[in-house]
């Protein structure tokens, strides 16, 4: 581990137009999704922050992580889905995805979506089972 640098107050604004195309776009079907780093996890104890932002319809393939999970709205309509439950999100919200726990998020057929993602690093796990998207979309509340 290297040593910390960051040595003063850090301000970032989220900027869609500093955002970068996803390194493995068969991860984020349906759409255009762009990730801007708004944190190095080295210098802001050990978190990872990232701006997602989701062109309307795109979204994650089911997943889980080794850490848990926030995520915040910032713009948009979403939906965030386990394999049991299907929410709608808007800017504001706040989801706390626990350790393991199957899921996917992305917005909404009609609407982008942008959220911001903080968690621990940790290689995220991409093999949960695959459905199709109405499927998923479909009953969210």
């Amino acid at each position: 581990m290297r040593a910390r640098t960051l040595t003063a107050v850090q301000i970032e604004r989220v900027d869609r137009t500093q955002a970068r195309p996803v390194e493995r776009p068969e991860w984020f079907p349906g759409g255009e999704v762009l990730t801007q780093a708004l944190s190095d996890p080295e210098d802001v104890a050990g978190v990872e922050i990232l701006a997602v932002f989701f062109s309307a319809g795109a979204r994650t393939r089911p997943h889980t992580h080794p850490t848990d999970q926030i995520l915040q709205v910032v713009e948009g309509e979403g939906i965030v889905a386990t394999e049991t439950e299907r929410r709608i999100i808007r800017a504001g919200d706040f989801v706390i995805v626990p350790i393991g726990i199957w899921h996917w998020h992305g917005a909404t057929p009609d609407s982008a979506m942008c959220h911001l993602s903080i968690k621990p690093p940790g290689q995220t796990d991409w093999t949960a089972p695959w459905k199709d998207w109405k499927t998923y979309a479909e009953g969210a509340r």
